[in-house]
């Protein structure tokens, strides 16, 4: 039997609701515009708590349905918080080396109902897990966080033996720099199915404990990147970030949407699987019929009954002539120079983009033409590194300002309800750059939307 109750502390904070914390990826700016885009779209009412480099907890007005991890390419794991710990208690406990501070958090700790949600093992022992990730806080959690681990995977072992429950803690190889499990070892283990993974967030003020109820799945985003019928690497674009600027462009499954520089379908694909009506235009006509391939494959390899798609050869400079009807949302990569070999000089990064200019220029007068009133387009520009350090960007929101364009910045509408200094500057992000260590260019991502005048 469990010797507390999680209300009976005053330390502690029970939720009654919709508390979520979502364990985002390296680009943590991009995953947030990406996930509050993406409940906007469909009609959730939020409230961000919590904003950190590593997760994020949101309130959501209905519960979330777990499988939304699916339709999306910037989160790593999603996880119901079951009740909050004022930081500072943790802070008293690891960090002073309180050992009174300790016991009370232990007791306070809500271990008989997490607890509880685990199965009993039919044969041998049960697995769980703990995960810890932290936000930047006035203490230095980043040097304790293997000592909170242990605290709290050693606390609920001895709960679950109270429940005689036979369990064993999955621990971590010596090597691991954070004390979180992988999603791959999440999915392998099944600890989502058994409620068996338990995270502690620990944000600036308050702590959440919650239990996983969803992951990334790293094999279905692999395989729509390796295992697809026609493929072209050096050019292509991730799935991963063809499933975000598809979830930017507002993109549901009640809508029209258009690649207009389309290649092998990439990003295509992410939309068909958003049950949108997909079009594709690429003046290659090897892309074409490789897009088509594509996602005919996409179709067989995920049922998709309905799929609605076609792929045609055309210019997207000259939509107009090409479309006949209108589009409600656009996201596409467009032409971002040759493959780099070094990285260029900064007049050489200069001369690249200058290149480029008039193709997007006509492409983002074209795509103004096709799109319908208040409809998104996303469109990914060159990030030029350069030997001097300062990279090299293209104009693109003057060109898409002169059009008739609207520069979105996604998180300016979204109400932070703590006291956070980043909050200011993040409501003001128009642009999202994605690049990798090893490649010479990178995305700029932009988010406009068409507005009459």
């Amino acid at each position: 039997m469990s010797r507390s109750h999680p209300c009976s502390c005053a330390v502690m904070s029970c939720v009654d609701e919709n508390f979520y914390c979502f364990v985002c990826g390296k680009n943590w700016k991009l995953s947030l515009a990406e996930v509050t885009s993406f409940l906007q779209t469909h009609d959730h009412k939020f409230e961000v708590h919590e904003i950190s480099r590593t997760f994020f907890t949101f309130k959501t007005d209905v519960p979330l349905n777990p499988t939304i991890i699916d339709a999306l390419g910037g989160i790593l794991k999603i996880a119901k918080v079951a009740t909050f710990v004022p930081t500072q208690q943790l802070a008293d406990a690891f960090v002073k080396e309180d050992k009174q501070a300790k016991l009370q958090l232990k007791n306070s700790l809500p271990l008989d109902v997490l607890a509880s949600k685990m199965p009993q093992a039919s044969s041998g022992k049960a697995v769980f897990g703990v995960s810890v990730y932290w936000a930047e806080t006035p203490f230095p959690f980043n040097k304790l966080a293997h000592t909170v681990h242990r605290f709290l995977g050693s606390s609920l072992k001895d709960e679950l033996k109270a429940q005689d429950k036979k369990t064993r803690f999955m621990g971590f190889p010596r090597r691991r720099e954070h004390p979180h499990l992988t999603a791959v070892e999440v999915l392998k283990k099944g600890l989502v199915e058994d409620n068996a993974e338990i995270l502690l967030c620990i944000g600036k003020n308050k702590t959440a404990i919650a239990n996983t109820v969803a992951v990334h799945n790293p094999f279905e985003f692999q395989k729509r990147d390796v295992e697809k019928p026609v493929q072209r690497k050096i050019f292509a674009i991730p799935p991963r970030i063809a499933k975000i600027v598809v979830n930017l462009s507002h993109c549901t499954a009640d809508k029209v949407f258009l690649d207009p520089f389309c290649g092998v379908g990439t990003i295509l694909q992410e939309a068909l699987l958003a049950r949108a009506k997909v079009i594709g235009v690429d003046l290659n006509r090897w892309c074409v019929d490789a897009a088509r391939r594509n996602l005919s494959w996409i179709e067989r390899e995920y049922s998709l009954e309905d799929a609605n798609f076609a792929v045609l050869q055309g210019d997207a400079r000259h939509l107009t002539s090409k479309l006949r009807e209108p589009i409600d949302c656009i996201a596409t990569e467009p032409d971002l120079g040759p493959a780099l070999r070094q990285v260029p000089t900064e007049a050489y990064a200069v001369k690249l983009v200058n290149k480029l200019k008039p193709l997007f220029g006509d492409f983002l007068s074209e795509a103004y033409h096709v799109l319908r009133e208040n409809g998104y387009l996303v469109v990914v520009a060159p990030f030029v590194k350069t030997r001097a350090g300062k990279p090299v960007t293209m104009n693109l929101q003057e060109m898409a300002l002169k059009v008739g364009f609207k520069i979105v910045k996604p998180l300016q509408t979204v109400f932070f309800t703590q006291d956070s200094s980043a909050a200011p500057s993040l409501k003001e992000l128009s642009t999202f750059v994605d690049v990798d260590e090893h490649h010479k260019i990178g995305r700029e991502i932009h988010i406009l939307q068409k507005i009459k005048v």
